[in-house]
Parts: C-alpha cells; sequence; structure tokens
C-alpha cells in the first residue's frame, strides 16, 4: 500500500472541531488513535441517527488503522442503518458500508470488492451533489478507483471533484486526505514537485488541526519526495509518532523503514 507514496487505509469518516464538550472530547480522543474511547461517548445516544452514524464511522476508521475490530464495527454500522429516517441518512449510511466492505478487501480480511462499488452506488442515488455529504462520498469512490480498480485516472478525477467539494465547504481534514491522494498520484506520475507540494499541505493541515494519528503517515509521505538529510528527519519524527501511538496505523511501519532517498 505504499507504493504511490500514500495510501487507501485512510479516510475522514467524521467531522472535527465542533463547539460541543462531546464532539470536541470526541475529536481529542479521535486524532490520538482512541476509536474505542470516543465510540463510548456516544453509546447513550444510539437511538440518533447522527450519533449511531457517528460511532460506526469511528469504529470502522478504528479497523483501517489496527486491523482489528471488525465485528463490532459491522455491528455498530447495522445499528446506524437501522435507524436512518430519510435519503441523507441512509446515503451516508450506505456510504460508511461501502468504506468497511472495501477496507475488508484492501486489508486482506475479506475480497468484499462487489459490495463496496454497490454500496457507494446507492450512497450516490440517495446523496445530492451539493449535499454535505458528497465529498467525502467522491473521495471514498476515488480510493475503490484506485486500490481495487487500479484506474489512477478514474481515482484522479474523484479525488479532484471531492477537493473542490471540500474547499467550498472549507472542511480542512478532508482537504487534508484530498492533497494527500492527489500528491500520491503525482507522485506515482514522476511529478515530484506537485507532489512534494500536496504533500507538504496535507501535512500543514494536519499540524495545525492536532490531527496526531494522521501526521505521521503525512510525514513519511512528504519524506519520499525529499532528499536527505531532510528525508531522514521527516522519516524518524514519523517513526517517534508511530512509536507513541502505540503502532498505529498498523500499515505504516513498513513504509519508515530506510530506503533510498529521492
Amino acid at each position: 500500500m505504499s507504493g504511490s507514496g500514500t495510501t487507501g487505509g485512510e479516510d475522514p469518516s467524521l467531522a472535527y472541531g465542533k463547539e460541543t464538550p462531546v464532539q470536541t472530547a470526541i475529536w481529542r480522543l479521535r486524532s490520538r488513535g482512541c476509536w474505542s474511547d470516543a465510540a463510548a461517548l456516544l453509546t447513550p445516544h444510539a437511538t440518533d441517527p447522527a450519533a449511531a452514524l457517528q460511532r460506526a464511522a469511528l469504529l470502522i476508521e478504528r479497523c483501517l488503522y489496527t486491523e482489528k475490530g471488525w465485528a463490532e464495527a459491522e455491528e455498530a454500522l447495522r445499528a446506524a442503518e437501522a435507524v436512518a429516517h430519510d435519503d441523507e441518512e441512509r446515503g451516508a449510511a450506505a456510504c460508511e458500508r461501502g468504506y468497511l466492505a472495501y477496507a475488508s478487501t484492501l486489508l486482506g480480511v475479506r475480497d468484499r470488492a462487489d459490495e463496496a462499488r454497490a454500496a457507494l452506488g446507492r450512497a450516490a442515488a440517495l446523496i445530492g451533489p451539493s449535499a454535505q455529504g458528497r465529498p467525502l462520498l467522491d473521495f471514498r469512490r476515488g480510493l475503490i478507483a484506485q486500490n481495487l480498480g487500479d484506474s489512477p485516472q478514474a481515482a484522479r478525477a474523484a479525488y479532484r471533484r471531492a477537493h473542490a467539494g471540500a474547499t467550498a465547504q472549507d472542511d480542512l481534514l478532508l482537504l487534508s486526505f484530498t492533497w494527500r491522494h492527489l500528491a500520491g498520484l503525482a507522485l506515482r506520475d514522476g511529478e515530484l514537485a506537485e507532489a512534494r507540494h500536496g504533500f507538504a499541505e496535507s501535512l500543514r493541515i494536519r499540524e495545525e488541526l492536532g490531527y496526531l494519528v494522521g501526521t505521521a503517515p503525512a510525514l513519511a509521505s512528504l519524506a519520499d519526495t525529499e532528499t536527505e538529510p531532510e528525508a531522514g528527519r521527516l522519516r524518524a519524527e514519523a517513526r517517534r509518532l508511530f512509536r507513541l501511538l502505540g503502532g498505529v496505523p498498523t500499515w505504516l511501519a513498513g513504509q519508515l523503514t530506510a530506503r533510498p532517498a529521492v
């Protein structure tokens, strides 16, 4: 998953910076890789569609970063699907369904590629082009095109749509992901300056937001575009954060091994 300078294992599935004590606590826990603790804060609100979906999204993200907890994520997602009432809520749940199936396929747990594509297709039919959830859906469709369909052109188009939507909505966290994945495609095409700029923007945003669990991957990817000694410095900082967070995201371990400078 590291050959393009990025990975399909990340995803900005939740909102951040909401001005309520519970949402602030959830963001702080999530940004430090404490997904179970964050999800527990939402358990008392299990019948609320938004809370149920957010809890499922947290547990699905945990699967991506730790490669564990699949059954609990599936149970939470089914609960969110059961309480969804309107098209927007059903579309958001379908988007999470597609992402969970994508994650299972990507990490070699079980091949659910057809389910992932079908679920995101349902989500696209339910989530309008100008709806708040559309940029995230576009981003996830890009992940499937790149990592399951081996179609970088389709992935780039989807990432650009997501990038434009995130810009319009001022969704900085999602922008950190679109910058990162567009940079990964640029690096794959040998566009080193474009890749370096995109990875640097992603890292800057994540540091400003305090998104600690996503900072080590951003550092490692930027290192792939630098020469020594800067590349070594970036990887050393990424390794420090990786150890600090207890070895998550798990897929980053291989990317942090020593490699020749670019």
